[in-house]
């Protein structure tokens, strides 16, 4: 049997581990809601995602540095379809966020503005089921928390394919659009497209996407087409696109230095116009179209401090006084705003689509994965959005922290055990990855410079 063979039998067999990884995780959890099921079934579900997660990263590291037979991207494929149907077909397990969902889209068409009441106010009492309404979080204090795009989406799906199944298939069809973009961006980028299994085999967006339908399958999808439509130099559909992903998260704003250059006045005039049509249909409630967004904040711990990794691990080290929480806001900001103006300012975009791709794609998951590191979100679902473009630039740093973030979804330890877990080592790999860059550079022989 030659390498590739040998190579391409021991890729299909990690495959079918990870599409039975998915069928027990469902079996342990007895497809019901994790809040549904004992102890131990939670428990052998984190250890069937960590044995899928090192399953990955042997997947991905053997498509990286192997040369696979042609036609190896079917298999990825047809893999990735089957671990997606088996969570697709199950009810939301790891979240009830969907259910919010349903719900954002049935006040809509009901003509009713989704920021203006709570779900338990008594003016939506005629829209209460038995199906969607006992299952929405927070629904007795907060109001909506998605941005426009989102609650556009939301519309969108209850019109087209009421209920929560039907909000399933959309985030799929999101997904696959993720998948889509993809293959022809890693084909673009003089790469085997096999390595989509970066994406597509992760663990991550098969269970948060197609499993429970969270909106970050929108920021995934629409991500890789603003990438697929910056290599084309389409800038006014690049900014559209990436206006589509910033109000459906907020989030994904960081990722803008990646695709904008000084000279290009159409991405930032597109994108400032998709987000003004898309705020118009809200704007009568005033300020409270941002929703339960502060309360967030403050629920979750960003606000005082108490819930951001770093600075708690500090706080455990010594007392931390009041504006250290302003500080690291402030170094956070400084340090983002720094590399924004290196990237979009410093940098020219490449001629070459190949070189771009990859260009592009690396400063956008600098970006991305700086600011949520800084953040350490405590769900699983706001890193998966890094997926697409680590799989176009697979750092180590962020090849972890997507391997990881499934822990972040049951965290049992006390708070900085199972973060310490996903965030540590990330940043532990990304200073390694600073450092061999810097020496690198250090290396080069220093260029000729001519007076003129």
């Amino acid at each position: 049997m030659t390498d590739g063979r040998r190579s391409l039998a021991i890729l299909a067999t990690i495959g079918v581990l990870l599409v039975v990884l998915v069928a027990v995780g469902l079996a342990l959890l007895d497809w019901r809601p994790v809040g549904l099921a004992d102890a131990a079934h939670v428990a052998a579900f984190e250890v069937s995602l960590c044995v899928a997660g090192v399953l990955w990263l042997v997947a991905v590291s053997l498509v990286r540095r192997r040369r696979l037979p042609h036609g190896t991207l079917w298999l990825v494929l047809g893999i990735a379809v089957a671990m997606r149907l088996l969570t697709l077909l199950a009810p939301p397990i790891l979240s009830s966020d969907v259910y919010r969902y349903v719900w954002d889209g049935r006040v809509q068409l009901a003509g009713v503005n989704p920021y203006r009441y709570v779900p338990a106010a008594e003016e939506l009492a005629f829209l209460r089921d038995d199906a969607v309404y006992p299952h929405i979080n927070r629904a007795e204090y907060a109001h909506t928390v998605y941005p426009p795009a989102a609650q556009t989406i939301f519309a969108a799906a209850a019109a087209a394919t009421p209920g929560v199944f039907g909000m399933k298939l959309v985030m799929a069809g999101f997904d696959a659009l993720a998948i889509g973009a993809l293959i022809i961006l890693l084909r673009t980028a003089g790469r085997d497209p096999a390595e989509l299994l970066i994406y597509a085999w992760l663990p991550l967006p098969i269970w948060e996407f197609a499993g429970n339908a969270h909106i970050d399958a929108v920021v995934a999808g629409s991500l890789g087409l603003a990438l697929l439509l910056a290599v084309r130099s389409r800038w006014a559909w690049t900014g559209v696109v990436l206006a589509l992903a910033t109000l459906s998260k907020f989030l994904p704003a960081v990722t803008l230095p990646a695709f904008w250059r000084p000279w290009n006045w159409r991405l930032p005039l597109a994108f400032a116009l998709t987000a003004v049509a898309l705020y118009i249909p809200h704007v009568s409630i005033g300020d409270q179209v941002l929703g339960f967004l502060p309360g967030y904040f403050t629920e979750e711990g960003i606000a005082n401090g108490h819930g951001v990794f770093l600075l708690e691990l500090l706080g455990r080290i010594g007392s931390l006084p009041v504006w250290t929480r302003y500080a690291y806001l402030a170094l956070v900001l400084g340090l983002l705003g720094a590399l924004g103006m290196r990237f979009a300012f410093s940098t020219e975009l490449p001629s070459a689509p190949d070189l771009r791709v990859t260009q592009q794609a690396r400063q956008a998951v600098i970006l991305a994965s700086v600011l949520l590191v800084a953040l350490s979100p405590h769900y699983p679902w706001y890193l998966a959005w890094l997926a697409p473009l680590a799989c176009l630039a697979p750092m180590p740093s962020v090849l972890w922290l997507l391997a990881a973030a499934p822990l972040l979804a049951h965290g049992s330890f006390e708070y900085l055990a199972v973060p310490g877990v996903v965030y540590g080592p990330a940043i532990a790999l990304g200073a390694y990855e600073l450092y061999r860059t810097r020496g690198a550079r250090l290396a080069m022989p220093s260029p000729i410079v001519r007076s003129v």
